[in-house]
């Protein structure tokens, strides 16, 4: 399997329509080269523009959902759209979309943890309640985004649910790059399973990006990584190798669950 990380710049002086437009001529500019399509996340707002969240929001079937459906059926490519920030009922969210290669709706993701603690996306988005995988050719596929890769448990459900791989986009800021790394490789170490980590370059309210998107294969080495700035990442993926590796070393076999908490000490 093919995959393509596109880690588009987010400029503030780009029209979001615009941008919209450049993220689907790159989407179509990977017909032939990818089977699976990867954007970041909040790239028609940027993650850390809190201000713009509500204004540039959009219902589910809205424009980035049209436009990139018809990107993902042009190119004929599985489509991780990436998230934007979806209005619904009154709510605001982090949604994440998937689209199949013919362009209909495969699965979307609600973001379970807001970043921010006691402002931006955490007070202005509602919280996703439920876990989403997407059954690819060969190969099952857990969505998580951003924040969401600094909590394992999500990903452990993920693996219980069936997955093989995740795809995480984010928009992570540069300070943070170190982190970004090794909880990819973290993820990826401790489920034995494929991590494709998109990011954003470019500078978005007043926030660096860290970009540096990166592929992290069952056994935590690191396929390919980008640079700082906008860049298309390629790399292959053998789906045969996450069985291979937890056939090898059946770490997950010896998982414990429901251990007790321990007992308070008496005095």
């Amino acid at each position: 399997m093919r995959a393509s990380l596109i880690q588009i710049a987010v400029d503030p002086d780009e029209p979001v329509d615009a941008r919209r437009a450049r993220a689907a001529r790159l989407v179509r500019a990977e017909s032939g080269r990818a089977d699976l399509v990867v954007l970041p996340e909040l790239w028609t707002v940027g993650a850390f523009a809190s201000d713009l969240f509500a204004a540039g929001s959009e219902p589910l079937n809205g424009p980035t959902h049209r436009a990139m459906a018809e990107a993902a059926r042009d190119a004929g490519v599985w489509l991780h759209a990436g998230s934007f920030v979806e209005a619904e009922a009154g709510a605001l969210y982090n949604t994440s979309l998937v689209l199949s290669p013919d362009g209909e709706l495969a699965a979307s993701y609600r973001k379970i943890h807001r970043f921010g603690f006691d402002k931006g996306e955490a007070v202005l988005m509602a919280a996703g309640e439920d876990l989403v995988t997407v059954d690819l050719p060969h190969l099952t596929v857990g969505v998580g985004t951003c924040y969401d890769l600094r909590f394992p448990e999500l990903f452990r459900g993920l693996v219980d649910a069936g997955a093989q791989a995740f795809v995480v986009p984010a928009g992570w800021p540069a300070r943070r790059r170190a982190h970004w790394t090794l909880l990819a490789q973290a993820r990826a170490v401790e489920n034995q399973a494929y991590v494709l980590a998109c990011g954003t370059a470019g500078t978005h309210a007043g926030i660096e990006q860290a970009g540096h998107s990166i592929v992290v294969d069952p056994w935590g080495e690191v396929l390919a990584e980008a640079g700082p700035g906008e860049e298309v990442l390629r790399v292959a993926l053998d789906p045969g190798r996450v069985a291979t590796t937890r056939e090898e070393f059946p770490a997950l076999k010896d998982r414990v669950l429901g251990v007790a908490a321990p007992k308070p000490k008496r005095s």
